[in-house]
This record gives C-alpha cells, sequence and structure tokens, in this order.
C-alpha cells in the first residue's frame, strides 16, 4: 500500500515551470487582493515593509502531505513569522476540481494541521496564481519588504514525496528569508519547483 502511494505521489510530481511566467525574480512583485477563508479582503499591499511568503497549497497534494503531516511546512510557517514576515498560503485549486475545498473546509483544515499562515487566500479563478507563474503544489515565492520577489521555486532541495527526505534536504524557503532578514542578497533565487499540477479554472 505505502509503495503504491508513493509510486502515485511520484507520478504527480512536475519539475520546473517551461512556461514564461508574468513574475519575475528582481522584479517588483505582482499586486493582489483576495478573500480569505473567513471571507476577510486581504491584499499584498498590506503588508508593505515586511517580506512575504507565499505558498500554493492543495491538501489533496501528497507532496503538500508530506510537508503538512511532518509539520515541516508548519515549523516553516511560525520561523518565518517569529523574523517579523508574514506568511500567506493561497489555494488556487478549481471548484471543479475534486480536490477543491470550500473556504470553511480549507479553514478547518489549516486548523487541524496548527498551519501558522498568516493568512489562507482563496483563488479559485487562478488570477494570482496565473500572475505569479505557479504551477504546482507546494509552489514557493518570498517577497523581501521592498516589495520585491526575491526567490521562487520548490519550499527544499530534495523533490520527493518522501517524508524522510525533509531532515537531509535544505529548506529553500528558510535561506532565501534568513538572507532577507539579514539584508543579503539571495544567494539561490530560482530553483526548480515540485510538486502536484494546479487544478486551474477553465484548464
Amino acid at each position: 500500500m505505502i509503495a503504491r502511494t508513493l509510486r502515485a505521489a511520484a507520478a504527480a510530481v512536475v519539475l520546473g515551470a517551461t512556461a514564461a511566467t508574468a513574475a519575475t525574480v528582481g522584479q517588483p512583485a505582482p499586486a493582489f487582493t483576495a478573500q480569505d477563508v473567513h471571507g476577510r479582503t486581504v491584499s499584498l499591499a498590506d503588508f508593505k515593509g515586511t517580506p512575504v511568503v507565499l505558498e500554493w497549497i492543495n491538501p489533496g497534494c501528497p507532496f503538500v502531505r508530506k510537508h503538512y503531516d511532518s509539520a515541516n511546512m508548519q515549523a516553516t510557517q511560525k520561523e518565518a513569522l517569529a523574523k517579523g514576515a508574514v506568511w500567506l498560503a493561497i489555494n488556487s485549486t478549481a471548484t471543479t476540481s475534486r480536490d477543491h475545498l470550500a473556504p470553511a473546509a480549507m479553514a478547518q483544515w489549516m486548523q487541524q494541521q496548527g498551519a501558522a499562515a498568516t493568512a489562507t487566500l482563496m483563488d479559485t479563478d487562478g488570477r494570482i496564481g496565473r500572475a505569479y507563474g505557479a504551477r504546482v503544489t507546494p509552489h514557493m515565492y518570498v517577497i523581501d519588504a521592498q516589495g520585491t520577489l526575491v526567490y521562487a521555486g520548490a519550499i527544499d532541495s530534495i523533490p520527493s514525496a518522501r517524508a524522510s527526505d525533509i531532515a537531509r534536504a535544505t529548506n529553500l524557503v528558510r535561506q532565501a528569508l534568513a538572507e532577507v532578514v539579514a539584508g543579503q542578497p539571495v544567494s539561490t533565487p530560482t530553483t526548480q519547483p515540485y510538486g502536484c499540477t494546479i487544478k486551474y479554472a477553465d484548464g
């Protein structure tokens, strides 16, 4: 059973985004406004002057569950908040997808996981995801306090669905954020994201 699950998860891996994306590392991060799972309006502009981490999320994805079931994602979120950053989880899964969760169900899942995200945003029309070129879950981005996109890619350096790989992987989000907070350039600004393809509306 475990072997079959891992094989199925591995089959879902998507490495990299071959198409050009609207968001470009080194340029201003695309502005956006969305409703969170509690119906509150959240804008990227609300956090001007503060580093922001964006996490594309889909609870139905084995790669997302790898990082949540192991508490790796929650630990990374808490570390980011402790450094004074904001963490926005974004769900771009279309309402027509079997993986779609309504806002209340998404909020419940995040609570059950002990997630520490500042807010969880619903992007069912995919506008934010497409603006950033987000291709998979989890696809990660770091924006510095000046509003510049400084990191885009994977959460860590080992593209697998095995939780056992987390301990020996480099947490690329943690590394990028530490460099941002220290006022240093991000040493690895782009990496290949891995995970499950985002189920956008209209294909």
